[in-house]
């Protein structure tokens, strides 16, 4: 999904942090492994998570032996859930939560490092872009989402990065406007060096 702003570089994944991650009291030690590698949290809510919404959201899982266990676990107690936004959102979540079973992640990784299961895995991570919309649909209304500038942001994504013209050219700016806003946005990352 992309950023409310637009901007095309930026995109956001829905991570649920399950029963176990709850209980077991590691919610702040998670969600500090995305925040230090730079994704922003846009969206983020305790919820009791509903059988229906469940089924819809685990329809893939429907004929596996396992599905009627797997609701009564994600609805056993309340969930976080969280809208994460950065560059490739999706597959940096994804990386660090590492492989589905805990014992087969990699150190290092979410589920590596705290996980010995594959329903008690401690996080659901949107598998794609198309995926993460319907997802972040299903459990976040628009108003439960924000967009705000993060102070690091410069020190996270190169310029090249960032599509910081993107907003300015979607705005209808003439040729000549974006050429001087992007003279003063160098100007400010050169007085930023010194």
């Amino acid at each position: 999904m992309v950023s409310q702003k637009g901007d095309e570089t930026m995109r956001r994944t829905l991570v649920i942090f399950k029963p176990d991650a709850v209980n077991r009291s590691l919610i702040g030690r998670i969600l500090t492994r995305f925040e230090e590698k730079g994704l922003k949290i846009v969206g983020m809510k305790m919820e009791r998570l509903n059988v229906y919404k469940l089924k819809q959201h685990y329809e893939h899982l429907t004929n596996k032996p396992f599905f009627e266990e797997l609701l009564d676990y994600m609805s056993s107690i309340p969930c976080i859930l969280a809208v994460i936004e950065g560059k490739d959102a999706v597959a940096v979540v994804r990386r660090l939560a590492g492989e589905t079973c805990g014992r087969d992640a990699s150190p290092g990784t979410i589920r590596g490092d705290f996980s010995m299961s594959t329903q008690t895995n401690l996080i659901h991570a949107s598998e794609n872009d198309e995926v993460a919309k319907y997802e972040i649909d299903r459990f976040f209304k628009p108003e439960e989402m924000f967009s705000y500038d993060k102070m690091n942001f410069n020190w996270i994504y190169c310029r090249s990065e960032k599509g910081m013209y993107t907003e300015i050219k979607d705005k209808g700016k003439s040729v000549e406007e974006i050429e001087h806003a992007k003279k003063k946005m160098m100007e400010m990352e050169q007085k930023k060096e010194q």
